[in-house]
């Protein structure tokens, strides 16, 4: 046992082994060869110069196998391009032998050497030298996969195509991983009895119906060049099987060890992804370099992902503002790190406070401004109403207008689905900031471009809910979700602000922006597939609890308003919504009256002026419920 792990922890046999063991082999094969011609008692030239002769062979086969570096190659990760290296090295040397020979022929009225003597020697050599190299091979692959040593999991790799087999020989090359080779599996019906690296090669259909077959796998490992629909296909057939889903990187792109160490547990949000939107990477570029930018929200999930995208555009400076001191520190220092050539400003503020942010515009004259700073947890918003008024309301207000005032060329806000037709406090105080942003744009003397951008939910953002999920399911459950028809629609975090980015440069001024954001997701699918990628049975292993509907939440998220109308841009999946407007100075005195409430901590009033802000605001499951009654009984009589 310990010998095996002596074994193991000996991650290649030392260069100058390799030497002096292909120089052994080069003296060994001369010796074979004599012999044999001495066996069948052939007459040799010159014998009694056969010590300087052998001693010239081996020189002649030392100098190229140092030119050529045969010795160089790890034994046990040996492939054809090592046999190349050996048949160039051999080659070389015979025929370098073969010329001596012929011109000592001239010389000396007989050649030194019997011909057949070197090319059997050339044959011999060759054959011994790479056999060593295959039977080392071998030995590793025994001891590395000995039954004596810790288990590994066993994976069928998914595909028979030249990027499974480079991932295939990743895993087989790097046994100090926890994955051992079981097999592959193809959906290919013509490949039942073929052998592709010495394992069998298992179609989808007889590995349905064969139990024995899934008793030899642990996992099933799939490549991220997959389409979502195989990626889908194959998950389903292990998850129904109770094997576990792994996803790896392609072989051919990077080395096999960094492979190994990247394949890792299939995530939810894989299986969530769509095709990411084509954006036009020079013009977005070009409206960010050497340019000025603020970045509001910065440390959040949104902001953070706009900072690092904005980073990589050559930009004179990034300000970032944001009011939670630990994330912003920790975002200071990942991006100082990654970005060393990049200028940055760190600004611990709150953007509710006029004054403060306004020096950033004196100080900085920014030509965009990203704003991503908002409140946005619908149950605590909706049990702390003044707050969102304050920042969601307040916080944009001052910054379209200090966009305004300082001559801003773009102002681009993040909006949310949550502020079409809002049921809840959150989503209506983003429908009113959005309000004020475009009533600004045909107000007098603006020159700034005002755009919203408007989508879902974001995957693995702060808070949201395949991190809660998460959690939940580390600690053995139960799962929680609101309500068994709940849906939602999700987009990554990088393809959020890549619309956030477009939007900015294609945007003339005053649009609302959605995303064709595709099929919405049902949550308890959702839920139902983290646990079995966990390794765990809803409903058995994990259980799933049903809380009802939270303060202000409804079943379905919608992107655009009953009264809008959609127009196509030149994106695919991008359309602008062309919702209801309010005049500058119709929705200014109302965010007056609004953060006047606020200050008084007025929670009816703040709601009852924000549901005449926001008409289409109607509660749901809250206190503020009554508003909407009174309102129907008021419009009745």
């Amino acid at each position: 046992m310990g010998d095996i792990f002596k074994i193991r922890e000996l991650r290649y046999i030392p260069r100058w082994s390799v030497f002096f063991i292909d120089i052994s082999v080069i003296f060994f094969s001369v010796l074979i060869s004599y012999l044999f011609l001495k066996s069948l008692e052939v007459k040799l030239n010159f014998i009694e110069y056969q010590n300087e002769k052998i001693f010239s062979v081996i020189v002649v086969n030392i100098l190229f196998i140092l030119l050529f570096k045969t010795y160089a190659g790890i034994i046990r990760h040996s492939t054809f391009f090592d046999f190349c290296k050996i048949l160039w090295s051999s080659g070389s040397a015979l025929i370098v032998l073969l010329g001596l020979n012929f011109i000592s022929g001239l010389a000396l009225g007989k050649p030194v050497f019997l011909y057949p003597v070197l090319f059997l020697f050339f044959f011999i050599s060759i054959f011994l030298m790479f056999f060593f190299r295959m039977i080392t091979k071998q030995f590793f692959s025994i001891f590395m996969n000995s039954k004596d040593i810790p288990s590994k999991e066993r994976v069928a790799v998914v595909g028979i195509g030249e990027a499974s087999v480079s991932l295939a020989n990743a895993i087989i090359h790097n046994p100090d991983h926890p994955y051992q080779l079981a097999g592959f599996l193809s959906a290919r019906s013509d490949s039942k009895k073929a052998m592709l690296l010495g394992h069998k090669i298992y179609n989808k259909k007889q590995f349905l119906k064969n139990n024995n077959l899934r008793e030899q796998f642990d996992a099933v490992l799939i490549k991220d060049m997959m389409t979502k629909r195989e990626m889908e296909e194959w998950t389903a057939l292990a998850l129904n099987n109770g094997l576990k889903v792994l996803k790896a990187p392609v072989a051919s792109i990077i080395k096999e060890d960094e492979v190994v160490k990247g394949i890792r547990p299939l995530k939810i949000e894989d299986l969530l992804n769509r095709p990411a939107i084509k954006i036009e990477c020079e013009q977005v570029k070009s409206f960010h370099v050497n340019k000025t930018i603020l970045v509001t929200g910065g440390a959040g999930s949104i902001g953070s992902e706009i900072v690092r995208q904005v980073a990589q555009l050559n930009a004179s400076l990034i300000v970032i503002v944001d009011q939670a001191e630990s994330p912003l520190y920790e975002l200071q220092l990942e991006l100082l790190e990654k970005f060393p050539n990049q200028r940055f400003k760190f600004v611990l503020a709150d953007i509710s406070n006029y004054s403060r942010i306004e020096k950033l515009f004196d100080d900085h004259q920014f030509s965009i401004v990203y704003h991503a700073a908002a409140y946005k947890h619908v149950p605590l918003i909706e049990d702390n109403p003044h707050e969102a008024i304050f920042v969601n309301i307040g916080g944009t207000k001052n910054l379209a207008l200090l966009s305004k005032k300082y001559n801003v060329n773009r102002f681009v806000m993040v909006s949310t689905d949550k502020a079409v037709n809002p049921t809840n406090v959150m989503g209506a105080s983003k429908r009113a900031a959005e309000l004020f942003v475009q009533s600004l744009q045909n107000s007098p003397e603006n020159t700034t471009k005002f755009i919203t951008t408007r989508f879902g939910n974001v995957l693995g953002s702060n808070g949201s809910v395949i991190p809660h999920f998460k959690k939940q399911i580390e600690k053995g459950g139960p799962v929680t979700i609101t309500h068994p028809d709940i849906i939602r629609y999700f987009m990554t975090i990088p393809e959020a602000c890549e619309l956030v980015l477009q939007a900015g440069t294609m945007g003339q001024g005053g649009e609302i922006y959605v995303f064709d954001m595709g099929k919405p997701v049902k949550i308890l699918d959702l839920a139902e597939r983290m646990i079995k990628l966990s390794g765990y049975t809803p409903g058995v292993d994990i259980k799933i609890d049903f809380i009802g509907l939270r303060p202000g939440e409804k079943l379905y998220e919608e992107l655009l308003t009953d009264n809008s109308t959609t127009i196509p841009t030149h994106h695919e999946k991008i359309m602008i919504s062309r919702d209801p407007l309010m005049e500058f100075e119709d929705i200014e005195t109302l965010c007056q009256q609004i953060i006047l409430s606020a200050m008084n901590k007025d929670s009816l009033q703040i709601v009852k002026i924000l549901k005449i802000i926001v008409p289409e605001f109607i509660s749901n499951n809250s206190e503020f419920e009554i508003l909407d009654k009174i309102s129907e009984h008021e419009a009745y009589g």
